[in-house]
């Protein structure tokens, strides 16, 4: 298994909108994470940035985002919520969330 952390702003007027679709996420966006091998995936928010963390919990990261990414309805799912959004300057190339360094961890 491995965690993953990462972190994007929220557009200040986006806030009450992107909680909405977050309190009911669409159920074919949840069982592609799911077929994607994505577990205890969390989202949180504090000062107009998000927080995300997530396990993984397969074999091949790549193969399951590029599965992730053509999946049609995840693709729906991503055309509202990108606009919501604001990456950070000092992402990686090829980034939307800036990925972060995990520096601490105990169970």
């Amino acid at each position: 298994m491995q965690r993953f952390g990462s972190v994007i702003r929220l557009k200040p007027e986006a806030g009450e909108r992107y909680r909405a679709y977050h309190a009911a996420v669409w159920p074919e966006v949840l069982a592609t994470i799911r077929a994607c091998h994505i577990r205890n995936y969390s989202i949180y928010f504090k000062d107009g940035y998000l927080f995300g963390y997530f396990e993984y919990h397969g074999d091949n990261f790549e193969a399951d985002m590029a599965k992730m990414a053509a999946d049609p309805k995840t693709q729906e799912w991503w055309a509202i919520m990108n606009p919501m959004q604001q990456p950070l300057d000092t992402r990686a190339p090829g980034e939307w969330w800036a990925s972060m360094e995990e520096v601490f961890h105990t169970d």
